[in-house]
């Protein structure tokens, strides 16, 4: 199979394209979990999630769904 410099570049234009979905998925999470922290008690309770639950969250990775 031989590649073309066309075919090289379209490929690393998709790759690039998927890091930077990726990168902008982990920034995502990470400010979701951090965010978490700040909820009060009520509205906490209003979503379905405890306390125990937001830490949990927030010491995950930020890689890991």
């Amino acid at each position: 199979m031989s590649m073309t410099l066309t075919n090289f570049g379209m490929d690393c234009g998709m790759r690039w394209n998927q890091m930077k979905r990726q990168f902008a998925e982990w920034r995502q999470r990470a400010r979701s979990r951090s965010e978490l922290q700040f909820l009060s008690d009520q509205t906490l309770r209003d979503i379905g999630v405890s306390r125990c639950d937001v830490h949990g969250e927030s010491i995950k990775p930020f890689w890991m769904a």
